[in-house]
């Protein structure tokens, strides 16, 4: 049986963008952009990154850095359009910046299944969930934190993590935001997976960071970019600013705002590295203003978000990120439904590169799903159709297939059929078949599916993916720096 799989590996986006504002917009953001870096300023709240700015010349007034013109621009510049995430199996290494890169989530407090319900994450939901991303087509990098296990210290989380997603996966990794210390030694496990200096001259882990809005940089989110940015590791840049209480309630205010964020960052990214891969992740939403809550599926949402991935794309040309595949739903139901799917289609219509928040997330991202994550994954892989669009070339038009059946003939048995039909889409966990058939398999929801393929790909799933030797290394490293 062919499954929705077969579509996932494709770099080639035959659909239209979706785009929210006109070309003419995208400078005028830009302009409205530095003329805020240049007289307003951002914050960092760390000397370090503070001395590097007047270093290269910029005004600092206390914690204050005003960020001139030339040097956010040549920062953009610096950028690279594309780079080569490597991965420990070549076979599993992505392109980001061309094509779609899904990936697990960031931020869960929660898991729950159908069988224990909703619970704390442990250490062992973490590495359940890189066990599913590994044996998953869709995902293609692995890491991040789809549930924080709340069975380790905080102040550890970011080693063990990182060494779970070692050990069960092959794929790319994504590491956590974290102190510079724990930051720097993350960064040795990484090389002592890939060897010494090798990250010198590859991409091998990625970084999420967050801006705390408005223009501002926190302690420990610049400790982060400055320790991947020296060893020439990719920093993804994402604002989650709230209209109404960290951006302007406007929604174009919004957008400039977040786009200067990005901006700002990236300058400390470029001076410190130049060339440094940074990826441009707009993930702004809209607050209910009557509590002043964040909510992650309302349509302003993408009307802000789509806005900046075109400043990404088309202005800037970098790389980019979006959440794309939240809901506010406190369970798997039809709101998680269509609020998801109308996430995931805006993300993946708008031009997103790297996909987050995709695979399980319930609950304004407080709670993940085992058997969310199997269907969203099915989810995920209708949109990369839908977003392939149609082939027009002379050879797909078929005109010599319909002269020999039409007319009032049948394709069913044509040998043209037959060439292609095992190419068609179809899906993992939703039942396609008759209602006879259906009641007679006695009547299983789609819950009930995922929930039994989940449990079949943890149990199919092999130990650990290192050899015994890679794996001491790394827990005497663990042991050796913990809680020093």
């Amino acid at each position: 049986m062919i499954t929705s799989n077969t579509f996932c590996n494709s770099s080639t986006r035959k659909l239209p963008r979706t785009k929210i504002v006109g070309e003419a917009d995208l400078p005028r953001i830009h302009e409205a952009g530095i003329e805020l870096l240049e007289q307003s300023g951002a914050i960092f709240e760390h000397e370090e990154a503070l001395a590097v700015f007047k270093r290269h010349g910029a005004r600092v007034e206390g914690k204050t850095v005003f960020i001139p013109r030339d040097m956010a621009e040549n920062a953009m510049d610096l950028a690279p359009v594309t780079y080569r995430h490597k991965a420990r199996n070549e076979v599993q290494s992505v392109t980001i910046g061309d094509g779609f890169a899904p990936h697990p989530n960031v931020g869960c407090v929660f898991c729950e299944d159908m069988d224990r319900g909703k619970r704390r994450g442990k250490l062992e939901d973490y590495a359940n969930f890189q066990k599913l991303s590994q044996a998953s087509d869709i995902v293609k990098l692995t890491g991040a934190t789809p549930v924080a296990p709340d069975d380790v210290e905080a102040s550890e989380r970011a080693l063990y993590m990182l060494y779970e997603t070692i050990r069960h996966t092959d794929k790319p990794l994504i590491g956590s935001c974290t102190t510079a210390k724990k930051a720097r030694e993350s960064l040795n496990m990484v090389e002592m997976v890939f060897g010494e200096n090798y990250l010198e001259n590859n991409y091998c882990v990625g970084v999420s960071i967050n801006p705390l809005s408005p223009m501002k940089y926190a302690t420990e989110t610049l400790e982060t970019i400055m320790e991947y940015a020296r060893r020439n590791q990719p920093v993804y840049l994402l604002p989650c600013a709230l209209t109404g209480v960290t951006s302007p309630m406007s929604l174009f205010g919004s957008i400039v705002q977040q786009n200067a964020e990005v901006l700002a960052g990236n300058v400390l990214v470029q001076l410190i590295q130049p060339g440094c891969p940074m990826v441009y992740c707009p993930s702004s939403t809209v607050a209910d203003m009557r509590t002043a809550i964040c909510i992650y599926a309302p349509p302003e949402q993408f009307l802000i978000n789509t806005a900046c991935l075109q400043m990404a794309i088309d202005f800037y040309k970098v790389p980019t990120r979006i959440m794309a595949g939240m809901t506010d739903s406190k369970e798997v139901d039809v709101q998680a439904g269509y609020e998801t799917m109308q996430n995931m289609l805006m993300g993946l219509m708008s031009g997103g590169h790297m996909i987050e928040q995709v695979f399980g997330v319930l609950d304004a991202i407080m709670t993940i799903s085992y058997e969310k994550f199997i269907i969203d994954e099915e989810m995920m892989s209708r949109v990369i159709r839908i977003c392939e669009g149609v082939d027009t070339s002379d050879s797909e038009m078929s005109l010599d297939v319909m002269k020999e059946v039409c007319p009032g003939g049948s394709y069913i048995s044509h040998k043209d059929t037959f060439s292609r039909f095992r190419n068609q889409w179809l899906p993992t966990v939703s039942f396609w078949n008759s209602y006879d058939k259906w009641e007679a398999a006695g009547k299983e929801s789609v819950m009930t599916r995922a929930n039994r393929k989940y449990k079949e790909i943890l149990a199919s799933r092999p130990e650990m993916m290192i050899d015994k030797g890679l794996d001491k290394d790394l827990r005497s490293y663990m042991e050796k720096v913990r809680g020093k």
